[in-house]
C-alpha cells in the first residue's frame, strides 16, 4: 500500500507535537508494510528518511498555468479563503502583523507552468498564501505520483489533501490532531474553522487522536459519526536511553513543557506554583516553551514575588527536552483543551511522575498519571505537593507509569490506521477491515 501524506513539519525541525507524531506514525506504518511519500513545504535535507521518503514541495514544479491564487481556488471549486490568517498570534500581534503584511504585499502573484516556490514552512504572516500555494503544488504532485490513498495532517494541509483528491480521484483521510476550538476556545477564527470543516466534509475517513476530539468533530462541525475514528497517539522510544545529569541545585524541580498559550493552561501552573511555594521553599518551577502568553506569564510570576524560584527556558527540542525531563521531579500538563498530549508519555518514559488535566485526550489512555481539572488550582497544588512530599507515592507513579507507556507504541497505532486506509479505499466499515 502506498500513501501520499501531507504534513507541515517533520523532525528535527518541529514547532510542537504534530511533527513528532508524524515521525512516529510513519515509522510505525513502515513496519506495517505501508510505503509513505511525505510532502512538506520546506525540507532541510537532514530529516530521517529511514522509514519514509520526504518530498520537498519547494522543489516541485507546478503543472498548472494560473494567473492568480484566487483563480486557483475558483478552479478547484471547494473553498474560498482570505489571505490574512494568523492563528498563533495574540490580538495585538495580529494587528501589527497585518499592518506589516499589507506593506509587504506583492501585487504580482502569477502562478506559471513549471514555476517553483520556496516555502518557509513556518507559521508567519504569509501562512495563508503558503497554505494556498502548497495546495497548488499538491495537485501537481498528485498528477505525477502513484499512490492508493491520501493522508493530510491538520488544517494547514487539508486544502492540499482536497486538491490531490480532486486531481487523482483517490480517497482522502484527514488526521485531526487539534481543532480551532482547542486552540482558541469559543473565540474561533472563522477562516480556520471553515478550512477544517471543508476538509472534514471532503474526507472519506477522519482520524481523531482521542474520543474527546472525535466528539468535537461530530458535535461542533456537524460531521457524520460513522466516518470519524479514534486512534490514540503513541510515543517513540526507539534509541531512548536514560540520561544522567548533575544538578547544580538541591531543590526539587517541577516542569511545564509546551507552548505558552491559552490551550496549554500556563496560568494555572503559575498559580499552583505560588500555592506550593507557600507550603515549602525547597522547590523550583520551570516553564519550558514559547508562545503568545510568555510575556504575560513572566509578569504574573514577578507580581506573585516568586521570580527567584521560577525559570523560563524558551523553546526546547531534541536532547534538550530529554535533559529537562532528566532534571525534573514532577511534570505537569494543565491543558485547558488538549486533543491528546504526547509530552506526558515522554515524561513518564523518563521516570518522571506526571500530573495531567482531565480535559486532555491522553487522560483516556493513562491510568497512572494524576488527573485534575485544569481550573482546580488547589487540587493541582496538592498533587504537586504530594508527589514531592511522599517518596512512596512518587516511586509508585514512576514504576507503574513506565510500564504503562511502554505499551503505547506507534506500531500499534499504525496497524489501526492501515485499517482506516483500507476502509477509505473499499467503503467498508472500519471494523470490518
Amino acid at each position: 500500500m502506498k500513501v501520499l501524506m501531507f504534513g507541515w513539519e517533520f523532525p528535527p525541525h518541529i514547532a510542537g507535537g504534530l511533527g513528532t507524531a508524524c515521525y512516529g506514525l510513519t515509522k510505525g506504518l513502515a513496519k506495517n508494510e505501508v510505503e509513505v511519500l511525505f510532502v512538506m513545504p520546506h525540507a532541510s535535507g537532514d530529516e530521517d528518511q529511514s522509514a519514509v521518503r520526504i518530498l520537498n514541495a519547494s522543489d516541485v514544479e507546478t503543472l498548472s498555468d494560473i494567473s492568480t491564487i484566487e483563480e486557483f481556488w475558483k478552479r478547484i471549486n471547494f473553498l474560498e479563503i482570505g489571505s490574512n490568517l494568523l492563528p498563533y498570534l495574540s490580538p495585538e500581534e495580529f494587528e501589527k502583523a497585518i499592518e506589516q503584511n499589507l506593506k509587504d504585499t506583492v501585487t504580482d502573484h502569477n502562478i506559471g507552468f513549471g514555476q517553483k516556490y520556496k516555502f518557509s514552512g513556518k507559521y508567519g504572516t504569509t501562512l495563508m498564501e503558503e497554505v494556498t500555494r502548497y495546495a497548488l503544488v499538491a495537485a501537481s504532485i498528485a498528477k505525477l505520483q502513484t499512490f492508493d490513498v491520501i493522508h493530510a495532517h491538520d488544517w494547514l494541509t487539508y486544502p492540499a489533501g482536497i486538491a490531490a483528491k480532486k486531481v487523482s480521484g483517490k480517497p482522502l483521510v484527514i488526521h485531526v490532531h487539534a481543532t480551532e476550538f482547542d486552540r482558541s476556545g469559543e473565540n474561533v477564527n472563522q477562516q480556520v474553522f471553515d478550512i477544517e470543516r471543508n476538509g472534514m466534509l471532503a474526507a472519506d475517513r477522519i482520524i481523531t487522536v482521542s474520543h474527546l476530539t472525535r466528539n468535537i468533530v461530530i458535535n461542533r462541525y456537524g460531521i457524520d459519526a460513522e466516518k470519524v475514528i479514534t486512534v490514540h497517539n503513541a510515543v517513540d522510544f526507539q534509541g531512548y536511553s536514560a540520561m544522567e545529569v548533575q544538578r547544580g541545585l538541591p531543590e526539587k524541580i517541577v516542569t511545564f513543557l509546551g507552548r505558552i498559550t491559552y490551550q496549554k493552561g500556563p496560568e494555572y501552573f503559575i498559580e499552583a506554583a505560588s500555592k506550593v511555594l507557600k507550603q515549602r521553599s525547597d522547590v523550583r518551577f520551570v516553564m519550558a516553551g514559547s508562545g503568545d502568553m510568555l510575556n504575560r506569564s513572566i509578569r504574573r510570576v514577578a507580581k506573585l514575588g516568586m521570580a527567584t524560584k521560577f525559570h523560563f527556558t524558551g523553546f526546547l527540542r531534541g536532547a534538550d527536552v530529554q535533559r529537562m525531563f532528566a532534571h525534573s521531579d514532577v511534570y505537569v500538563m494543565p491543558s485547558v483543551s488538549e486533543p491528546f498530549g504526547i509530552s506526558p508519555l515522554e515524561a513518564m518514559r523518563s521516570n518522571v511522575p506526571t500530573i495531567i488535566s482531565k480535559q486532555s485526550g491522553v487522560a483516556e489512555v493513562l491510568k497512572h498519571a494524576i488527573k485534575i481539572d485544569f481550573w482546580d488550582v488547589n487540587a493541582l497544588a496538592d498533587a504537586i505537593h504530594a508527589l514531592l512530599a511522599y517518596p512512596a507515592l512518587s516511586a509508585m507513579a514512576i514504576r507503574c507509569g513506565l510500564e504503562e507507556v511502554n505499551t503505547l507504541k506507534w506500531d500499534n497505532a499504525a496497524f489501526y490506521i492501515k485499517k482506516v486506509y483500507k476502509s477509505a479505499m473499499t467503503g467498508k466499515d472500519y471494523y470490518q477491515e
